[in-house]
């Protein structure tokens, strides 16, 4: 990894734009709309990590605000909401609506064209 790549990576990861992001690294203004899409494609796994890695940087930052809302926003909405996002980042998320079928109900060939369109979304 070159410096000039180095530079790339992180301009291109706080701007989101490529050939500013070369011009910075210090490639030139004629060649850096080229370059910096050159660049994009060929450092797109490192690119990827810098990303992950300052996501994760902001993680601590990031629950705390959402602490602060839910202890003490004046909207109870606005509390609400941060109170579902914290227990859905903890895994408690509400049990998504699920149909049932009283196969008990059903006639046999309402039970078989059930089966054969459940084996149809299985492939």
């Amino acid at each position: 990894m070159t410096e000039k790549q180095d530079k790339f990576i992180e301009t291109y990861v706080l701007t989101g734009n490529a050939t500013k992001a070369a011009i910075a690294a210090g490639y030139s203004e004629k060649t850096a709309t080229i370059k910096g899409s050159q660049l994009k494609s060929q450092l797109h796994n490192e690119i990827q990590r810098e990303v992950q890695k300052i996501i994760a940087d902001k993680i601590p930052a990031s629950l705390k605000w959402l602490t602060d809302l839910a202890e003490s926003a004046e909207s109870e909405s606005v509390r609400l909401g941060a109170i579902k996002d914290i227990l859905d980042r903890a895994g408690l998320k509400p049990v998504d609506k699920v149909e049932t079928t009283n196969i008990d109900q059903m006639s046999k060939d309402e039970i078989m064209r059930e089966l054969e369109a459940l084996e149809r979304l299985k492939h």
